[in-house]
């Protein structure tokens, strides 16, 4: 008679159950993290605010629509230059083709998404109907060029008002 061996326990090589349960749930565990962190992020950066005051801009919606008709009768067009140096220039002219003299325009440079570059200025006249001012160097990319035209007996309210999104090429 033989004597009789045991079997000895042999370690498996290669992928096991418990392998695949620590994939598994490493996997969705980082898929959890991922949208915990994206969701914390939306939640704290977004204020839901879509504009300021919209109970008040809406009451007054009839005399924006009266402003831009009136805006669309003087039929007077613009040429908006921004230069990577800052320099701004609006060419206004009339109908008739002869420039707008002796108007009041304020600006608002501005990146589009945000408003933490803007930059508010008055333009003054260089030459009739061109109106320029000098701001401070600007970077490259999409910016958006706010204009409102007064004139002296216009009071507060502008009689003109234009938005432009320029492109500064590196």
């Amino acid at each position: 008679m033989s004597p009789t061996t045991l079997p000895t326990a042999r370690r498996r090589q290669g992928l096991q159950g418990r392998h695949v349960a620590a994939i598994f749930f490493s996997f969705f565990g980082a898929i959890f993290l991922m949208n915990g962190a994206m969701i914390y992020s939306a939640i704290s950066t977004y204020s839901g605010i879509v504009s300021n005051e919209p109970y008040r801009k809406g009451l007054h919606y009839n005399d924006r629509i009266a402003a831009d008709e009136r805006q669309a009768r003087l039929g007077w067009t613009d040429t908006v230059t921004l230069s990577r140096d800052g320099q701004l220039i609006v060419t206004l002219t009339g109908r008739d083709g002869l420039p707008i003299r002796g108007a009041l325009v304020n600006a608002l440079v501005g990146r589009p998404s945000t408003n933490r570059h803007d930059i508010k200025a008055d333009l003054r006249e260089t030459r009739a109907g061109r109106y320029e001012i000098q701001t401070k160097a600007l970077d490259d990319g999409s910016w958006m060029v706010a204009f409102e035209v007064r004139t002296q007996d216009s009071g507060d309210e502008p009689i003109y008002r234009a938005r432009r999104r320029l492109w500064l090429k590196p």
